[in-house]
């Protein structure tokens, strides 16, 4: 719950940032934020303590076409890129491991189903994933592998009608709470990618207990051992290791945005907090020069990574948004939120480590999406290669 005293969020817009969106865009915004305020944020501080998945809410944001709502078709909300955008922001500034749930049922499942599977795996999943009657998840990192998903181990041999996986995958989101995941492997044509079921024999799923970042979110490791599928499993037009970063590319786009949630309601809490809090002569401490720098260094980033959003959700409804441009929107959005979650922290003193306040939460989820979907470091990497033409990956 919001601190006593505190009103209820209305925003960050200090550029009259809402000028440059349309009334559908606003009303999707505003209808996912009424849906935080009234589902996510009376439950996510027990469930961060807990380390405990709100599954209560899978099928209501199925009901609200939250999932896969920028895809086209299966029952799906056929939102804009920037509605879409606008929706990972407001689930964000409930928590991150939310957002990540329906970014990864969206752009990790439901997206390369969509785009590399055949009508029957179409018909078969997308509806159900749609509606959230169903749980997906994305083998794609390894063990040993995770910046350099080229040195896959995961293997799949075809067999005469079948294909038969071995191999591990790690730190996969909603993988204990999936009916089916995306596994990745390669093979003698490179790397494909599977559909496979819960319960099929020789695939076992484990959840990751311990951590401190992410705890309202399922995170899992997949093992396949002679795990046996049948040839309609696989997604017949993925091809290569193309197919995966493609899909990774949607997911980080939704990041991009999203992490502006968190940045906003780290922001707001010590904005309005400071405001209250008084000290030296009963002065409410934002009155003194070095609390503002704080909060103006705060508001102008925001305001910079609105825009650089907005812009790439524009480019990309254009068809025009190259993976470098996302590689730029998620390493920056990130680094600015967390940012802003630190720097939060520091303005509410000792209180900033309580829980009564959603901004510790927010700055360890933080620490976890600067890695996923590619760590800031390869993101600078895939900029720098934009601006020079020379890869400095090795």
């Amino acid at each position: 719950m919001r601190q006593s005293g505190f009103m209820a969020f209305k925003g960050v817009d200090y550029m009259h940032f809402d000028s440059l969106l349309s009334e559908e865009e606003q009303m999707v915004r505003q209808s996912v934020r009424e849906f935080v305020e009234s589902e996510i944020v009376p439950v996510i501080r027990g469930c961060y303590q807990d380390g405990r998945f709100p599954a209560e809410l899978v099928s209501k944001m199925g009901e609200l076409g939250f999932y896969g709502a920028n895809l086209r078709g299966y029952g799906c909300a056929e939102m804009s890129n920037v509605e879409y955008g606008l929706l990972m922001q407001e689930l964000e500034r409930g928590d991150s491991g939310i957002r990540s749930f329906c970014s990864v049922q969206g752009a990790l499942v439901m997206y390369p189903i969509l785009t590399y599977g055949s009508e029957e795996q179409k018909q078969r999943w997308l509806p159900a994933l749609q509606k959230g009657e169903a749980v997906g998840c994305f083998g794609l990192t390894e063990p040993g592998f995770g910046s350099n998903p080229g040195g896959m181990q995961t293997t799949a041999k075809k067999v005469g009608s079948e294909w038969i996986l071995n191999g591990e995958k790690t730190w996969i989101t909603n993988g204990g709470v999936s009916q089916v995941g995306i596994v990745w492997a390669r093979t003698e044509e490179g790397v494909r990618g599977f559909l496979v079921e819960k319960g099929t024999p020789g695939y076992t799923v484990s959840d990751i207990h311990g951590k401190m970042s992410m705890r309202a979110s399922v995170t899992s490791s997949l093992s396949m051992q002679d795990c046996r599928v049948p040839e309609s499993a696989m997604l017949p037009l993925a091809k290569g290791l193309k197919a995966p970063l493609s899909c990774l590319t949607q997911a980080r786009y939704g990041i991009g945005w999203g992490v502006l949630g968190a940045a906003m309601d780290c922001f707001e809490t010590a904005r309005e907090y400071t405001i209250l809090r008084k000290q030296f002569d009963d002065r409410p401490i934002a009155s003194h020069q070095l609390v503002q720098e704080k909060l103006a260094w705060m508001v102008t980033e925001i305001t910079k990574g609105q825009l650089l959003a907005l812009q790439a959700g524009r480019l990309k409804d254009q068809g025009k948004l190259e993976p470098a441009h996302v590689s730029m929107l998620k390493k920056n959005n990130v680094g600015m939120a967390l940012e802003c979650a630190r720097l939060s922290r520091d303005l509410l003193g000792a209180n900033g480590i309580m829980d009564e306040y959603p901004i510790m939460r927010h700055m360890c989820n933080l620490e976890t999406v600067k890695t996923y979907e590619g760590t800031d470091h390869i993101h600078t990497l895939v900029i720098g290669e934009r601006v020079t033409g020379i890869a400095a990956y090795k």
